[in-house]
């Protein structure tokens, strides 16, 4: 009687800890933590982070809900500087250079719907053998083209607000671009003085979901400075 009550302990003994290998937190017959957890079931570094909402198009808010920019540990270039990226649709290499910006309350007669507009020219050159043009903005304004981060995260894409009927003269370019040519363009952000205040970083998304980024200057800044000054004044 003592020897049956022995084996029968034993053998409840072996199945709680077959049923704590599985428990809850358990990553399977070794007990090891599933894949995309820390041992203290957090997520991992790799698990992906969602994106703060993004005020996008002529109906835009101007405004965005505060959030950690998921981007925030990338290098941002400095205004100026070239960076070379893959063209829509994959097709060619474009090589895009922000090259000023200027801050106007107004910009071709249009008053800036939440305090100040954001404009910034940028060079576009195609660099191989095939046309290459911008990646637009999804309908959403969530992927593609190109976005303002201000200081505290919040992201505001291109044309949002009032700044879709501002358009600069001489920076006007669209549609593909040859092989071994260039086009001056630009982007207009209509902001807030919390979005504007200290600058903010230039985001421009190819078709592959990789960003480009450049830290903006809180002042105008650039080659053109003058020049977009008048042509915005026209």
């Amino acid at each position: 009687m003592r020897k049956t009550l022995l084996v029968t302990a034993a053998t409840a003994a072996t199945a709680c800890l077959a049923l704590t290998a599985c428990g809850p937190g358990g990553g399977g017959s070794e007990g090891k933590p599933s894949a995309g957890t820390t041992a203290a079931g957090l997520p991992s570094a790799t698990a992906p982070t969602a994106a703060a909402p993004t005020a996008a198009g002529p109906s835009g808010s101007g405004s965005a809900t505060p959030s950690a920019d998921p981007g925030a540990g990338q290098t941002a270039l400095e205004l100026g500087v070239p960076s070379r990226t893959v063209g829509t649709k994959l097709v060619g290499v474009l090589e895009i250079t922000p090259t000023t910006v200027v801050y106007t309350k107004e910009g071709n007669g249009t008053t800036s719907r939440f305090g100040t507009f954001a404009v910034i020219t940028t060079k576009d050159a195609s660099l191989t053998a095939n046309a290459a043009d911008e990646e637009p903005a999804s309908a959403n304004g969530t992927k593609g083209g190109w976005r303002w981060i201000a200081a505290d995260g919040q992201r505001v894409a291109e044309s949002n607000g009032s700044a879709y009927k501002v358009l600069v003269r001489g920076y006007d370019g669209t549609g593909k671009i040859e092989p071994g040519t260039s086009q001056l363009r630009s982007e207009v952000f209509d902001l807030t003085p919390q979005q504007a205040k200290g600058g903010g970083t230039l985001v421009y998304t190819d078709a592959t979901g990789a960003e480009n980024r450049w830290k903006i200057p809180a002042v105008d800044a650039g080659p053109q400075v003058a020049d977009v000054k008048k042509r915005l004044a026209s």
